[in-house]
């Protein structure tokens, strides 16, 4: 790509339906070469049994350019079936041109990120037992390529607004820890007719915090959602901790902070 007849290659991954800087990870980049080795791994967190059926691996091999954009020399894609659980698997395949993106996936919600969530009905308090643990990949709101995130969580629907609870927030990163529990007090019996709305959010100073993305869990929720709520109502006393997709719009949530 470059007049001394060289390139400067780095590899960039996206997971496809739903690709957004969240979801993007790249390598670093070798210098003056055709033939680079990286031995390098990058890792997605919080990958579901869905995503496994439903997602493909897109990677990118581009030149980096000081002075302009950087070229795209070739891609490949990887459907995740492909894949069973705990192998490696080894691909040898011909970089492409730029395969068209399929305009069907752009009516997929765009994602934001992963949470990890903890669900338990507790006997002993009489109350489901909501577990924020951290978040991964989370979309940059601030100029500096980071967030400040933090979690709201709401057990709807809800009249006297009593069940909204917050985490704290961490400063500048993409994947934070937050490891923090909420008690609502309900009976095990009520929990059928509610559904837990989880947010996330970017903490600014001075004006309104910005909406990251989030997850609805509960009976008319669909797939992993559902299937989350669905196991903690089954077992009681069972803590069940399961990674969701965030999405950029929520049906009928409440978006302001």
């Amino acid at each position: 790509m470059d007049h001394n007849g060289l390139a400067d290659p780095y590899v960039k991954l996206h997971l496809l339906p739903g690709a957004s800087k969240a979801n993007k990870l790249r390598t670093k980049t070798l210098r003056n070469t055709l033939n680079p080795t990286w031995n390098e791994t990058l890792t997605y967190y919080g990958i579901t049994d869905e995503d496994m059926i439903r997602k493909t691996l897109r990677i990118s091999v581009c030149d980096e350019d000081k002075f302009r954009h950087n070229e795209f020399i070739g891609e490949t894609r990887v459907p995740l079936k492909k894949l069973k659980p705990n192998h490696t698997k080894a691909f040898s395949i011909c970089l492409e041109k730029q395969l068209p993106v399929d305009k069907t996936e752009d009516k997929s919600l765009e994602e934001r990120g992963r949470i990890l969530i903890s669900l338990k009905y507790s006997s002993q308090k009489q109350g489901l037992l909501v577990g924020i643990v951290r978040c991964a990949h989370l979309a940059a709101m601030d100029a500096n390529g980071y967030s400040d995130p933090y979690v709201k969580t709401y057990l709807k629907p809800d009249v006297d607004k009593k069940s909204k609870h917050k985490t704290a927030v961490k400063k500048k990163t993409l994947n934070p820890e937050f490891n923090e529990e909420f008690c609502y007090e309900i009976k095990h019996g009520d929990l059928a007719k509610k559904t837990l709305e989880v947010t996330v959010w970017d903490y600014d100073i001075g004006k309104s915090n910005d909406f990251i993305g989030g997850v609805v869990l509960g009976i008319n929720a669909k797939g992993e959602r559902l299937k989350h709520w669905f196991d903690c109502l089954k077992n009681k006393d069972k803590r069940i901790e399961r990674w969701h997709t965030l999405t950029n719009e929520l049906p009928g949530a409440v978006l302001s902070d």
